[in-house]
């Protein structure tokens, strides 16, 4: 088990690139210089984290952490990777408690939010490439986004997932699809899972409630860690200014390892008394989702997702998963960071840098950061 902390912990300080590039930085070290799994069950773990809720990256890990070690493997893999990002996101939570009226933290942070409106503009466009190639999910992403925009309450957002989930189960099932098989999921994990999502329901307040809402987010977050943004910005909208959602954002862009540690950002501001325990708390809330359906499903995931309504609904899901993320381009991110000409021509050119000429973000970040002392 130590073992495995050190290896993923050593990958923690060093996967820069966001989610695909660390499935990169894990085929290398675990499956070519270490061996400790197999090409194929390497490529079919990937396939089943892809389709599950969560970030990939880090459920990949957690799955090759099981293989290795068991569970105890699998936990040792997770806090060994993300550790790092968890450290540095919670430095700069206690560093923006002390120095947030500061006028360099007030520039810092303009300059910031504006590169989180290149941010995600690219990860629209990207994921709309990916997710959207036919007409009827292109409907379901843009009606998506324009329900949010009419009504942006948190119970839409739910409401769009679900009816995109059951359109694409009715017209969106691929063809030559597998018929249904058997299923045999781990029961203990999967009615976990389902108990702890209806948490919300028990009005609960504290760390308790802290960690409901972040369980719950960690749950919906299909197509990628960008999407946490507009489902945590829904959820505690009431608690944190967008300048905050923005800040933790834009920063988690620029830290090693898995971006959902923006978590562990907010948590620390969700409860300035006990920061620690804040982002431990919705750290572990947002990941845990995805890593229970993981080993809930780990055994019979080929049959799930060869049958025919399941594929369906998950591209229905992707699909209004993009408009989300374009409900957010605008609101809170399009509204909070451009309030000028020069902040939009910024963030224009920020936006061709990264997509055409391939800026890397540790170059980008900094850049956006003396950008905000002219702002």
């Amino acid at each position: 088990m130590l073992q495995v902390f050190w290896q993923f912990f050593k990958l923690g300080w060093i996967s820069f690139g966001g989610p695909a590039a660390h499935i990169g930085y894990f085929q290398r070290h675990f499956v070519q210089k270490l061996g400790w799994i197999e090409q194929a069950h390497f490529a079919s773990t990937l396939t089943l984290c892809q389709f599950l809720p969560g970030p990939a990256s880090s459920q990949l890990g957690f799955a090759i952490g099981f293989q290795r070690a068991g569970l105890p493997g699998a936990l040792a893999a997770f806090v060994g990777f993300t550790l790092p990002s968890f450290v540095l996101m919670l430095a700069l939570a206690l560093a923006g408690q002390h120095y947030a009226s500061q006028p360099a933290a007030l520039a810092i942070v303009t300059g910031l939010k504006l590169f989180a409106l290149v941010v995600v503009a690219d990860a629209v466009l990207t994921m709309a490439g990916q997710f959207c190639r036919q007409p009827l999910t292109r409907c379901l992403a843009v009606v998506t986004a324009a329900t949010l925009w009419l009504f942006p309450q948190l119970a839409a957002q739910f409401i769009a997932l679900i009816a995109a989930g059951l359109i694409g189960a009715r017209w969106l099932v691929p063809q030559g699809s597998r018929p249904n098989t058997v299923i045999k999921p781990n029961w203990p994990f999967l009615l976990l899972f389902a108990g702890l999502l209806l948490l919300p329901l028990l009005a609960l307040n504290g760390t308790a409630g802290l960690f409901a809402d972040f369980y719950q987010a960690g749950s919906l977050v299909f197509g990628g860690g960008h999407v946490v943004l507009p489902l945590l910005q829904g959820l505690l909208a009431n608690e944190l200014s967008q300048e905050v959602f923005l800040t933790g954002y834009a920063a988690a862009q620029a830290m090693p390892g898995p971006m959902f540690t923006l978590a562990s950002f907010l948590g620390a501001q969700l409860v300035p008394t006990q920061p620690l325990m804040g982002a431990l708390i919705a750290t572990f809330g947002v990941f845990l989702p995805g890593f229970l359906l993981l080993l809930a499903l780990q055994n019979g995931w080929q049959a799930l997702a060869g049958r025919p309504r399941m594929a369906g609904a998950v591209t229905g899901i992707n699909a209004a998963v993009v408009g989300l993320l374009l409900a957010a381009l605008y609101q809170p991110v399009f509204v909070s960071s451009v309030t000028a000409p020069p902040a939009l021509a910024a963030a224009a050119l920020g936006l061709l840098a990264l997509r055409v000429f391939r800026f890397p973000l540790l170059v980008l970040i900094p850049a956006f950061m003396l950008l905000g002392f002219w702002l």
